[in-house]
């Protein structure tokens, strides 16, 4: 025994059908598929991109404005009721909550 003999690999005697049934099967319907699926995912990314700029351009801000007026006129009549013994009331509620809104979306 030499010492090239150590380094030669045995041969293995594989058969062609053995190379051919481990080969996953592909058809046309799995591209399809995958062309579907992968419509499927760019349409809803695009559609939860479109939902973040609405809450980033339009009802974060607006909320913002209209909670932020509201705790303004809040704290304004807190601050006159304690400071200056004023008391402060609003005659219809509803109507204020009302023009507090328009006046937030005005500006938008």
């Amino acid at each position: 025994m030499s010492l090239s003999d150590s380094f030669t690999l045995p041969d293995f005697s594989v058969s062609d059908n053995d190379d051919v049934d481990s080969l996953p099967s592909t058809s046309t319907e799995s591209f399809d598929s995958d062309e579907d699926d992968y419509d499927a995912q760019r349409e809803w990314e695009q559609s939860l991109e479109q939902l973040q700029l609405l809450l980033t351009m339009i009802l974060i801000p607006f909320a913002g404005k209209y909670f932020g007026r509201k705790f303004a006129y809040w704290s304004w009549a807190r601050y006159m009721e304690w400071s200056h013994n004023v008391e402060i009331s609003w005659t219809s509620k509803k109507s204020f909550k009302a023009m507090g809104a328009i006046e937030a979306a005005a500006t938008l």
